[in-house]
């Protein structure tokens, strides 16, 4: 199982239209997830910056990283592109974290 953090930038002003729009993910959306083998997924947010902490395993990386390539993921990067920083494609500008310690 391989663990995967990064963090993401929230726009402000969007910290509950962020959070409704997950509270309510798309049925297809979380099918997509676990087909590609998403499992404790977590999002948080710090209130004061409206930076976001994502958090996932999954079982595969290579396989994990083909949902970017999914219409629906593509979809939903579009609708979630008003509230974030985006890249040109519409995915989240991101930056993956290193592990300096598990505890299992």
């Amino acid at each position: 199982m391989e663990r995967i953090a990064s963090i993401m930038y929230l726009k402000d002003g969007f910290a509950e239209e962020y959070k409704a729009r997950h509270d309510d993910l798309w049925p297809e959306m979380e099918q997509v997830l676990k087909e590609h083998g998403a499992q404790n997924y977590s999002i948080f947010m710090d209130d004061n910056t409206h930076v976001l902490f994502a958090y996932l395993e999954v079982e595969n990386r290579e396989k994990y990283d083909k949902i970017a390539s999914t219409e629906i993921c593509k979809k939903w990067w579009a609708y979630m592109e008003p509230l974030m920083e985006t890249n040109d494609d519409n995915s989240p500008v991101s930056k993956n974290l290193t592990s300096v310690f598990y505890l299992a």
